[in-house]
């Protein structure tokens, strides 16, 4: 499917955290509605899985749901003619929920996995991520020529992330959460050693914690695809959402939507 996509891959990137600073929320675009409850389906509906706890893909402002994927969904509901509706979820309930049809897409930073493809579809990726390390400024020396002297490693359950933690250090302790930015606060406290995330949020967590001494490691240590999931049965919305992402990227917007929520990304 990748290979059919004539949306130009973005290459691995390099962002200044100053830049991220200056991120700001975008106002919706059209009239939708959000809640941690299910709506049952309709037609004139997109029912969007977001689990908004992920600056600067998917979090809340102001209370409103905000960042790259919220664009991006409200663009999409748009060009489909649906009503949107936000339904929040933890991160583990994602694909649950889609397979149990209380949400038609999910919009929250996924990435494709050969494991996640044996249950649902994808759309064509329209971001090339990467996994990150945040770490303490004052270690930045200490893993200058690698990832040594680390003890415990912090990771969001159920990503890729700790798939790849699991995998790569084994041996090392691994402290799971749920939200990143409690990862942010022990990592400051050094109850863990550095937390490794998908590289947006990452940066982001770095500079909102610039002042408490928190930075990255610029190494990327597993690149991916970020695509939306959808139900395989829903060929209907997968041709859909398709269309609108080459339409969209066609026209130029679909990379200044990316670089309104992270600039400098090439």
């Amino acid at each position: 499917m990748g290979k059919k996509c004539p949306i130009r891959q973005l290459p691995v990137w390099l962002f200044f955290l100053a830049a991220l600073s200056l991120l700001a929320g975008c106002a919706p675009t059209q009239q939708d509605t959000a809640g941690s409850s299910a709506l049952p389906p309709d037609e004139n509906m997109l029912r969007v899985g977001v689990s908004p706890f992920s600056p600067p893909l998917i979090f809340k402002q102001n209370n409103k749901i905000v960042g790259l994927e919220a664009d991006l969904a409200r663009e999409l509901a748009k060009y489909t003619g649906k009503s949107l509706h936000f339904v929040e979820l933890k991160w583990e309930d994602q694909i649950p929920a889609l397979l149990d049809n209380r949400i038609d897409i999910i919009m929250s930073g996924m990435s494709v996995t050969p494991l996640r493809k044996m249950r649902l579809s994808f759309t064509i990726p329209y971001f090339k991520s990467a996994q990150m390390p945040l770490i303490r400024r004052k270690d930045a020396a200490r893993f200058s020529t690698g990832l040594y002297s680390v003890e415990t490693i912090g990771v969001i359950k159920g990503t890729t992330g700790e798939e790849f933690v699991e995998t790569e250090f084994s041996s090392l302790k691994i402290k799971r959460y749920s939200d990143p930015h409690r990862a942010a606060k022990d990592l400051i406290k050094n109850e863990i050693d550095m937390f490794i995330y998908d590289a947006p949020m990452v940066l982001y967590l770095a500079s909102e914690n610039e002042t408490k001494g928190l930075t990255v490691l610029y190494t990327f240590l597993k690149e991916e695809d970020l695509a939306w999931g959808i139900r395989k049965d829903n060929v209907e919305l997968l041709e859909s959402a398709n269309n609108f992402l080459r339409t969209f990227n066609e026209a130029g917007n679909l990379n200044k939507v990316i670089k309104y929520w992270i600039p400098l990304a090439k």
